[in-house]
């Protein structure tokens, strides 16, 4: 029996229909391996702050992650910005007024080293404190002082994470 040319027509399409769906295994490959060094990358947005052995934090039940900051470490023997010692405690206790002038230096020459508040226009920069917890109350003060005569504004203390009960 002789095919008319609408019944070839639909034979030819049902053929075609028929065959299975390929996968470019190569492509595919490709996204994967995009992605998951994507994800290594951005996978560590969480602030490592300094680990000093001689500073013991506070505990707190604090929810907020830190931020990328200047970090002070305070001991009962020194004060240490980004790593450096800028002063010792027994100097900023026999020194007189509220301003500790070797903090003061260095936080400007920091301030003056952050382009990425520049570039944002920020009038105050971050601040982070690490505190030990046994350090006296008018040493901290001193220091809280100093950063913000030194523009720095936004002034946060490091703390232990607590687990609640």
């Amino acid at each position: 029996m002789k095919m008319s040319r609408r019944a070839k027509r639909m034979e030819q399409h049902h053929k075609r229909s028929r065959s299975l769906a390929e996968l470019n295994m190569i492509s595919l490959m490709d996204i994967f391996t995009i992605l998951v060094f994507f994800l290594l990358v951005n996978s560590s947005d969480v602030e490592i702050l300094p680990s000093v052995k001689s500073v013991k934090l506070p505990e707190s039940v604090a929810e907020k992650s830190p931020k990328q900051t200047v970090v002070i470490v305070v001991n009962d023997q020194d004060i240490l910005v980004q790593g450096r010692k800028v002063a010792s405690v027994t100097e900023v206790f026999n020194s007189e007024g509220e301003l500790i002038a070797a903090l003061k230096t260095e936080l400007d020459y920091q301030k003056s080293r952050d382009t990425s508040a520049r570039k944002a226009g920020a009038t105050g920069h971050e601040i982070t404190i690490m505190g030990d917890k046994e350090i006296p109350y008018r040493l901290l003060k001193r220091i809280m002082v100093t950063c913000v005569r030194a523009n720095y504004d936004n002034i946060s203390l490091a703390v232990i994470k607590k687990t609640p009960v």
